[in-house]
């Protein structure tokens, strides 16, 4: 058994909501760089150009890559032989974000209740997602989650009779009604399979993986792919303005299902997909 204060879970929080607003990771970088090479629309060319300055800019003066510092999402894989000290995990993956937000000076958009409003001042609490794993070590993923492109996600309880090609369907429906209002180029997680809140968390999860990876099942790796060239060819473009860059990558993650079900979540991200990982 291994003993892990709390205090490193905070200041490993922390660290990593700051480093996730102001630094892209390099696989979507890559994948912005290399559907600038492929655009033939001067608009699409002209708008990744601007993308790209964006984040460059970020980097190097340390800046949030977008106003919408978003919702902190964190997730932690914890080895089943840590045993956590100095007080409560809850508390202190909230106080990591507290300090991360105030500190590093992002822009606080939580609201205390989801009805009667009223900002929580501190962008707190964290939507937190906890995973038992095997080992002593624990993982640490923080990924900032605008609400432009939340907003535009949606879940479908299909029927096994809707078969593959109603998931198909599904996607595309999900892009082509969200159009310009994700800000795209988009990442589509998608998640398919589990009951209808396992659903929705492996779409969330999609969009945590590195957009140079597949799925580990052939058959999936090429629904990724097939699905991908035909976001793209949907024309929607980078901001909306056309072009054949609607999508810069499109994740699936699947689990078995009841008999009588087959979900299906489309979680959509900007091009500002922003996550983190430490492990302590």
């Amino acid at each position: 058994m291994r003993d892990i204060n709390v205090s490193i879970i905070t200041d490993t929080v922390e660290k990593l909501c700051i480093e996730a607003n102001e630094h892209l990771p390099e696989d979507v970088r890559c994948a912005i760089r290399n559907c600038r090479a492929c655009e033939t629309w001067d608009t699409a060319k002209g708008v990744l150009d601007r993308i790209i300055e964006n984040y460059e800019i970020a980097d190097e003066q340390n800046v949030p890559i977008c106003q919408d510092t978003g919702m902190a999402c964190v997730f932690l894989e914890i080895g089943q032989d840590v045993h956590f000290v100095g007080g409560d995990l809850r508390e202190a993956v909230d106080e990591g974000v507290r300090r991360g937000y105030t500190n590093g000076y992002l822009r606080k958009s939580v609201v205390k209740d989801p009805v009667r409003r009223g900002n929580t001042g501190d962008n707190t609490p964290a939507m937190l997602y906890t995973e038992i794993v095997p080992g002593d070590k624990v993982k640490i993923t923080v990924g900032p989650k605008g609400f432009g492109s939340e907003n535009m996600s949606q879940i479908r309880m299909f029927k096994p009779s809707a078969g593959l090609q109603g998931i198909k369907d599904f996607i595309l429906q999900v892009v082509e009604e969200a159009g310009p209002n994700p800000c795209p180029p988009m990442v589509v997680g998608v998640g398919i399979g589990g009951t209808f809140d396992k659903c929705a968390l492996l779409a969330k999860k999609a969009l945590m993986r590195p957009l140079d990876s597949h799925n580990e099942d052939p058959f999936y790796a090429e629904l990724e792919e097939e699905m991908l060239e035909k976001v793209n060819a949907l024309g929607i473009g980078p901001q909306g303005f056309g072009g054949k860059t609607t999508a810069i990558g499109l994740n699936i993650e699947t689990l078995p299902t009841h008999i009588a079900g087959m979900p299906c979540a489309v979680n959509i991200n900007c091009h500002v997909t922003r996550h983190k990982t430490e492990t302590v």
